[in-house]
């Protein structure tokens, strides 16, 4: 038998290496992904498309990761703690706003680009980055805690562990502002003068149902900070990733607090007599 040229052995021993290679590589879930991420700067730019090679387990920041160190190195991403606790790698991924550190890629549709866009709501800055100042903004406007002198001469409050819990749950929030971005009211009607938002709706709700507190924001929710633009579609609720029942539990009892004291026929009918009665 006639033994085969150096060049015919060497490309057999490519070939053979390319195939055990991919085979290893499917054994332990090595495959490539298509994306299309959004590049530009102050609202202008447009989707570049990238490939790159993904393992069982990664997170879309795990790509983007990857394509900013290979393929992109001016590529624009904010982020820090990769663990679902920060709240600064919001982003869009396939037009829904997702954290980039908790979207698995085997959670999105396989043989389909994955779209990573900044979110709309917000004042882009570049690539995926975005200017969430206006928040911090909005946060000191909403008055502040303000306990009732305490029940004992010790200093000590008595208060019930029901109280105590309702109020947990908005403790949670990490402040990623995903729910600022899917409402509306801030993605579609551009109100933020009007509206503070699902988030500082939720920080309010914590403060009024607090069995300490004592402040009445009622006023402000429904003149300054514009509770009735809310039409509870629960889309905030929808993509929370702290899964806070932020519509069911913090802007709808709020709204029926605005409502006991601005709108009851009853207490309206009392602040009249009370007026006449002044006069």
């Amino acid at each position: 038998m006639t033994a085969p040229h150096a060049d015919e052995a060497t490309t057999g021993g490519v070939d053979a290496y390319t195939a055990a290679q991919t085979a290893q590589d499917a054994a332990v879930g090595h495959r490539s992904r298509d994306f299309k991420v959004w590049r530009g700067t102050d609202g202008v730019g447009e989707f570049r498309s990238y490939t790159t090679e993904t393992d069982d387990g990664m997170v879309v920041l795990d790509a983007i990761h990857q394509i900013q160190a290979a393929q992109a190195n001016d590529l624009a991403v904010r982020w820090n703690c990769k663990a679902g606790k920060c709240g600064s790698c919001s982003a869009e991924i396939n037009g829904k706003p997702k954290l980039m550190c908790m979207t698995r890629l085997d959670e999105l549709p396989a043989g389909e680009p994955v779209t990573v866009e900044p979110m709309r709501a917000f004042p882009h800055v570049r690539d995926l980055v975005t200017d969430v100042s206006w928040n911090f903004r909005v946060k000191p406007r909403i008055q502040k805690f303000t306990p009732r002198p305490p029940d004992d001469p010790d200093g000590t409050w008595r208060i019930q562990q029901r109280d105590v819990d309702r109020v947990q749950e908005f403790r949670k929030c990490i402040e990623c502002f995903l729910c600022q971005d899917v409402c509306h009211v801030l993605r579609d009607h551009h109100m933020h003068e009007q509206f503070v938002g699902p988030r500082f709706l939720v920080y309010a709700a914590a403060l009024e149902m607090h069995p300490l507190d004592i402040a009445d924001r009622t006023t402000e929710l429904k003149e300054e900070f514009g509770i009735g633009y809310c039409n509870i579609t629960k889309c905030c609720t929808t993509v929370c990733p702290e899964h806070i029942t932020i519509t069911d539990n913090a802007i709808i009892p709020l709204k029926e607090r605005v409502v006991d004291k601005h709108y009851d026929p009853l207490r309206a009918l009392v602040r009249l007599v009370r007026g006449k009665r002044k006069d």
